[in-house]
């Protein structure tokens, strides 16, 4: 695998060929990508919506309608179309759930480990809750570095992809009841396969001299 070669390959797509679609291989290497993604303390505070059929594309494309119109045909178009939500709440409940599960999984050697790890996490969600008061928008970071991660693995599945914040959460949120679930839209990625006339597969790869961002020390 060339990495240069993958990121120079990938775009944001802006038209889809609605006729090809992912595989199911390739739609559950898709989704361990998204549950293996990493995340501050591990708190993994995120819930994916993956609609691949005609009636799910279309209810989040309801969210594109209006203002943002001209992403709607990405979402129609798309073979599957990822929902990426932050959750709303970090409760103890919750903490307790990603504890239990690590400790199934056999993460600590002892009782006193799992404590220290619980401990840890706990204080590091009350430091942004109570301290920071950023609890939210710390969350919602956790989010973009999973985006980054998806946009990254699928290019190397040979599945393009465009990443979306051109919508309107509250349609979207009502649409897929996002609210009564505790969840925050974030962003909507639509993958699948370019189109062979969409205009911004032709068109070079622009970005930063590294003299301007990079700094060597």
């Amino acid at each position: 695998m060339n990495l240069i070669e993958i990121m120079n390959n990938r775009y944001s797509t802006k038209k889809f060929d609605k006729t090809k679609k992912i595989s199911e291989e390739n739609i559950k290497q898709i989704k361990e990508l998204l549950r293996l993604s990493s995340s501050s303390v591990n708190l993994q505070p995120w819930h994916f919506v993956i609609a691949s059929t005609e009636e799910g594309k279309n209810n989040i494309s309801k969210s594109t309608e209006g203002f943002f119109a001209f992403n709607k045909e990405k979402v129609v178009d798309a073979s599957h179309v990822i929902v990426l939500c932050s959750k709303t709440s970090i409760d103890d409940e919750f903490l307790q759930n990603i504890l239990e599960k690590e400790n199934q999984d056999g993460r600590f050697a002892n009782e006193e480990f799992k404590n220290g790890m619980h401990s840890g996490r706990s204080n590091f969600v009350n430091i942004h809750k109570d301290d920071a008061k950023d609890l939210q928008e710390w969350v919602d970071k956790q989010v973009y570095l999973n985006l980054g991660n998806l946009l990254l693995g699928v290019a190397a599945l040979g599945i393009d992809a465009v990443p979306m914040e051109g919508f309107d959460s509250k349609i979207l949120s009502e649409e897929l009841e996002l609210d009564k679930k505790g969840l925050k839209p974030i962003a909507i990625v639509p993958i699948g396969y370019r189109a062979e006339d969409d205009f911004n597969a032709i068109l070079p790869k622009s970005r930063l001299n590294e003299d301007e961002i990079f700094t060597i020390i």
